[in-house]
């Protein structure tokens, strides 16, 4: 009689169907890193690609959470404090965003987005939503609002994975989660890892 041990031994073990997916998985993501890469995703028309990945997202922070100062700028975005300082210096000397005194605490400075920095976030978002919506022309809603909530939560896994913390705490992947202490682009860093372990060269 063959023991359930011996057939084990014999039988050479076959991918699970989860390990296939997962390979599926990482060679989707390497994919879409190099192609936002090559694309940059800046939008379309005469601002595509008119405003860096840095300043888009901490225009788009201090526009969705008001005025706050760099260490509340920093521990939202997941970035330490002297990248904040680094980035927002040329904002700050281009008009985009002011420094203010704090509203309740006249010794604190707090940076805040200039009316100048709001209609120029309009203009790049707008064109930004534009190449999104070419994009995903063919997607219905459902399929856009999925694909949405699905990224968002792989976003805030990644920002998670980075900090040292477990997936289940990584919160919503809010945009601007860049993923660790000065890492902006966590997805193509792990798509790039994840290429480099035999994804293929896609097409």
């Amino acid at each position: 009689m063959t023991s359930a041990a011996s057939v084990s031994r014999e039988t050479p073990s076959e991918p699970s169907d989860d390990a296939g997916l997962l390979d599926a998985l990482q060679h989707q993501v390497a994919v879409f890193a190099r192609r936002a890469e090559q694309t940059r995703l800046g939008g379309v028309g005469q601002v595509r690609n008119s405003m860096d990945r840095a300043a888009y997202l901490l225009l788009n922070r201090l526009d969705r959470e008001g005025p706050m100062g760099v260490k509340a700028l920093a521990a939202g975005m997941g970035i330490d404090s002297s990248t904040v300082t680094r980035q927002v210096a040329p904002l700050v000397d281009t008009g985009l965003v002011k420094r203010t005194s704090h509203p309740e605490d006249g010794r604190a400075v707090v940076l805040e987005l200039s009316a100048r920095g709001l209609a120029r976030l309009e203009e790049v978002r707008s064109s930004r939503r534009e190449l999104m919506a070419q994009v995903t022309g063919g997607w219905t809603e459902e399929e856009r609002n999925s694909f949405t909530t699905l990224l968002t939560r792989f976003n805030g896994a990644l920002s998670a994975r980075a900090a040292g913390l477990p997936s289940s705490e990584g919160g919503t992947g809010g945009e601007g989660d860049t993923g660790g202490t000065d890492d902006p682009d966590p997805v193509a860093r792990v798509a790039g890892e994840a290429a480099g372990r035999g994804a293929g060269t896609p097409s």
